[in-house]
């Protein structure tokens, strides 16, 4: 739109190719020079970006990424930041009285409270993004507020009580001239529409508006994201990598569940790193991540921030044992889960017998005696297993424990039939070292049995931060592949999975990732623990070397067995794995401590 510029201008707009120039014969202002723009269009999606602005790389596919992330997604708007790099506006507050703030301004715009996709009050007018359909259904802005001003607030509340949402992406990047086009005083000119527009907004939107908090700093905090929304903190070790263990898919499955469940989430690795792309995948998925340098140390932010939450989830052992003190310190009331992963102690006990070691008996009584304590001190726990609640139950009969297991997404479409398939594989990461036992174990005592059957056959071991002491397995035979970014073309190949677990506690997301891929698995008792998994049935299992390549020369000969297997595989990851029964599991566990009883 060029709305009547001068003749150098309109000059300029001539010369640009790929646009529909349509220019108004007077000046009717961004309102409803913004409403014959979107008269006259034909796309699916309306953009109105200001003339003052300059776009960033890659400022379009973020912001129309929301919609095809979000369904609910009815406006987003973006980063705005000045000329000299400072943050303009990540998301705008209203406030009770139709006052508004431009979240963060003047602030530094890579702190990680401005970096995550975030449901807000409104964006400002300078960039946004909405379906036509959508602003057609609105009637588009409101003319009411013409010339200027409010426009966008009120669209972005019109878009709310249409049952959609707005969304702030701050990965889209907006370079803003605030002021260039109107000015920055609202006495005079253009910008005194502001306060007159503030009183017609709050007359229309009052109902709304009494929904929303006080103007006051104190609140900014909790008021950054629209509407009545929990707030939840997790901490874990360290950042979540998905694609490198079980666990950390598990969490972030976690994470999204109470996203689903009405929690606005911060998530906190207790090394306080920000790890790419991983950290920024989290925030593209509304989650806030904290990191350095931003929060000098974690007793910081609970002594600063912790009260705006409404839980806590600390994750593990050593990051309960480190910070449980500081929640009862700084946020006594707030209800903290400990999230265990698995009984470490259980484990440690297991490590110890196998290898007849004093010394790791010691350390897995004293490991027993901090878990349970850590237990009876938290408000509830949650172990993995129907095996560890049982434990648990035993030693802490009067503590809340609940399960929320592994979280697997069953494969979808055709599963490569038995006749497309060869050789098999183990794929985990090797931080842990019941795999590295694991590998050890059966490359010494159990591949040569299986080669004397099986004299083609091939193990492909898969697993990030793969040791020296694997690697050198490699041979003919055994192929170490190390890290896989895409581990799914592997498993559509190999015939069967193996998971030779001599020690361990929790429940084995090798197990639960083959399973969900369709791929049957021969595994020990312990690695077959807590999963409700039954021999023949669903999995073969075996703890003694012959057995366990007997049950391997088995599998690859027997295409029914095969079949059975994958199948039922399949339907009990469907049905004690899912993400439902993870919901289920942390529903029971947050109504058990009165939060959202009426919304869970």
């Amino acid at each position: 739109i060029d709305d009547c510029s001068d003749e150098r201008t309109a000059r300029c707009l001539r010369s640009v190719r790929g646009v529909r120039l349509l220019r108004n014969e007077s000046n009717l202002g961004f309102l409803k020079g913004s409403n014959k723009g979107a008269a006259a269009a034909r796309g699916e999606y309306l953009l109105f970006l200001n003339n003052d602005t300059e776009v960033t790389p890659r400022w379009l596919e973020g912001m129309l990424g929301v919609f095809e992330q979000r369904p609910d997604a009815g406006l987003v708007g973006a980063k705005l930041v000045f000329p000299d790099g400072r943050l303009q506006e990540a998301g705008g507050i209203m406030w009770r009285n139709a006052s508004g703030v431009n979240y963060g301004k003047w602030d530094d715009a890579d702190k990680p409270q401005y970096n995550y996709l975030r449901q807000v009050d409104y964006c400002s007018g300078a960039c946004l993004l909405v379906p036509r359909a959508l602003f057609e259904a609105l009637d588009g802005f409101d003319d009411r507020y013409a010339p200027a001003y409010y426009e966008d607030t009120d669209l972005a509340f019109g878009v709310r009580a249409a049952g959609r949402t707005v969304y702030y992406q701050p990965r889209s990047v907006v370079i803003h001239h605030e002021g260039v086009s109107s000015g920055t005083s609202t006495k005079s000119g253009i910008k005194a529409y502001q306060l007159v527009n503030q009183v017609k907004f709050r007359r229309k939107w009052r109902k709304a508006l009494a929904r929303h908090l006080v103007n006051d700093v104190k609140n900014i905090e909790r008021a950054k994201n629209s509407g009545e929304r929990r707030r939840a903190l997790v901490v874990d070790a360290r950042v979540l990598c998905p694609d490198q263990d079980s666990g950390s898919v598990r969490m972030l499955n976690l994470l999204l569940i109470l996203q689903e469940l009405g929690f606005q989430v911060t998530f906190v690795p207790a090394n306080l790193q920000c790890v790419s792309p991983y950290t920024q995948r989290m925030q593209g998925l509304g989650i806030e991540c904290l990191h350095h340098p931003y929060f000098p140390s974690i007793e910081y932010f609970f002594e600063t921030r912790g009260p705006e939450f409404d839980l806590v989830i600390l994750s593990r052992a050593a990051i309960a044992g480190a910070l449980l003190p500081f929640c009862r310190k700084y946020i006594p009331e707030t209800p903290v889960i400990f999230d265990t992963v698995d009984l470490h102690f259980l484990r440690e006990q297991r490590e110890a017998a196998l290898y007849r070691d004093e010394v790791k008996s010691r350390k897995a009584v004293e490991r027993e005696a901090l878990e349970l304590k850590l237990i009876a001190e938290s408000d509830a726990a949650i172990v993995v297993s129907p095996v560890e609640r049982a434990v648990l139950k035993r030693k802490l009969p009067a503590q809340h424990v609940a399960i929320v297991s592994n979280i697997h997404a069953s494969h979808e479409g055709a599963i490569p039939p038995f006749k497309a398939r060869r050789d098999f594989l183990f794929i985990g990461g090797f931080e842990h070292t019941p795999n590295v036992d694991a590998m050890l174990w059966f490359a010494a005592d159990i591949m040569p049995l299986v080669l004397k059957e099986l004299p083609r056959a091939k193990l492909h071991i898969i697993g990030s931060k793969m040791p020296e002491s694997i690697c050198v397995l490699a041979s003919k035979h055994v192929i170490t592949h190390g890290y896989v970014a895409n581990v799914e073309p592997l498993f559509a190949s190999c015939l069967l999975s193996v998971a030779p677990l001599r020690w361990g506690a929790g429940v084995k997301g090798k197990i639960n990732q083959s399973m969900s891929l369709g791929v049957p698995v021969v595994s020990t008792s312990i690695g077959a623990e807590g999963m409700h998994l039954v021999h023949e049935e669903n999995i073969l299992v075996a703890d003694d070397p012959a057995d366990f390549a007997a049950q391997i020369v088995r599998l690859s000969r027997d295409e029914a067995l095969w079949k059975k297997l994958s199948d039922n595989g399949h339907a009990n990851l469907s049905r004690h794995f899912s993400v439902g029964a993870a919901r289920r599991g942390l529903k029971a566990v947050l109504t058990k401590l009165k939060l959202h009883p009426n919304r869970i």
